[in-house]
């Protein structure tokens, strides 16, 4: 017998659940099902794929060495297909997007544009931390991801899209509404601050500059969305550190400048290295790195169809 692509779905499934229950949950298949397809294939091969015998399930030496081939085998079919798919007057397709979630007022008007210019393309848009979008990259479960500059894991490259600004933001209630003079960094250890959960990279870019300034804020709320920060300053005498640009949408939060100012850092767009790029993925690269912050004012005029000129 000759192991199928199945074969290679239900190892993989196994290996990642650890357990044969959960992962014929997955894969809607009955338990003993699954078994002897795994039976089949160790067969087939001549040799034992997973370690049985504990509390769990977990791939042999040989299982590992054979995970890898496969995961990458399954990577490069569904980049084959969708390569047959691709269509490259942009007629159709889909676009796989995820960004961390300070970036709301980014990707909203980019995915926007985009549609705009592309409606035949069918884009999904996800939150996600920056580990996951560099993991689900790797995966092939993403084509595009926005995040911060920083080091990558390997296999990831990037395009730097522009340098993001950080501030202090409170609401019409707190004491530093209105103020225009820069707030002392010391300051912050009199007032309560609502911030993004520790899973984030706002999160520890401000942590760092907590740390490196020796201050003692109270943290009082930690939220894991933006949304939830906003409305939570706009309605308490709780303060909170987001980009500059996301008050632009949000006329009732006062952004205040700290001394120092919180250091700046790069926006990217991340993907998978030496990966299959649809028409898609291309186009959204190219109007992506042609968007200032604040607008997209640098997208390239139209042409005809549709499609951007230069």
């Amino acid at each position: 017998m000759q192991p199928e692509l199945r074969h290679l779905r239900y190892l993989l499934a196994v290996a990642e659940h650890a357990n044969f229950t959960r992962a014929a949950e997955e894969l809607r298949i009955a338990q003993p099902t699954l078994s002897q397809q795994i039976k089949q294939l160790e067969k087939a091969l001549g040799v034992l794929l997973l370690d049985r015998g504990g509390r769990t399930v977990r791939l042999t030496d040989a299982g590992e060495a054979y995970a890898g081939y496969a995961r990458r085998a399954l990577q490069d079919l569904a980049a084959g297909e969708r390569a047959v798919l691709d269509v490259h007057d942009l007629a159709r397709g889909r676009l796989r997007l995820a960004a961390t979630p300070t970036f709301t007022y980014l990707t909203g008007p980019l995915v926007a544009a985009f549609h705009t210019r592309h409606p035949g393309i069918t884009v999904e848009v996800r939150e996600s931390t920056q580990d996951r979008i560099e993991a689900d990259l790797l995966a092939d479960r993403l084509d595009l991801g926005i995040a911060f500059q920083s080091d990558h894991l390997t296999g990831i490259e990037d395009t730097a899209l522009f340098t993001e600004t950080l501030g202090l933001v409170v609401g019409p209630g707190h004491p530093f509404a209105g103020r225009t003079e820069p707030v002392p960094a010391e300051e912050l250890n009199h007032h309560h601050l609502a911030l993004l959960s520790q899973d984030f990279a706002t999160r520890r870019h401000v942590d760092a500059y907590v740390s490196e300034h020796g201050l003692r804020p109270r943290i009082a709320v930690e939220a894991n969305a933006v949304s939830a920060l906003t409305e939570i300053v706009r309605r308490t005498t709780l303060a909170t550190v987001l980009p500059d640009a996301v008050t632009r949408d949000h006329p009732h939060l006062t952004p205040v400048p700290l001394s120092p100012a919180l250091p700046p850092r790069g926006v990217t767009l991340l993907r998978r290295a030496a990966d299959y790029r649809s028409a898609a993925t291309r186009a959204f690269t190219e109007m992506a790195a042609r968007w200032e912050e604040g607008g997209g004012s640098a997208l390239p005029p139209k042409g005809q169809g549709g499609q951007p000129i230069g």
